[in-house]
């Protein structure tokens, strides 16, 4: 788990503990306070999925990135391979 990573499950920990104890500590009933916890957890569920996705978007950009220069890094070497050919039979 990289640092982005971790990071990002700690602020969702204690959000998610924060509202958990606001709501608890409130003077509401029950029902109202059960209410309050499945719609925080709901947005709260939405917001990480929504921060999942941007994070993989982002891995995903990298990733062809990566890939990209490496492939730009072969047909380099193919060349060079084939001037030393070149250089070498002449």
């Amino acid at each position: 788990m990289n640092n982005t990573t971790k990071i990002i499950a700690a602020l969702a920990a204690g959000v998610v503990a924060g509202a958990v104890i606001g709501v608890l500590f409130a003077p509401d009933k029950g029902s109202e306070t059960r209410k309050k916890v499945s719609d925080e957890g709901k947005k709260l569920a939405q917001s990480l999925k929504e921060k999942l996705n941007r994070m993989k978007e982002k891995s995903d950009e990298v990733a062809s990135n990566i890939q990209a220069s490496i492939n730009d890094l072969e047909e380099k070497a193919e060349m060079m391979r084939e001037k030393m050919n070149q250089y070498q039979n002449s």
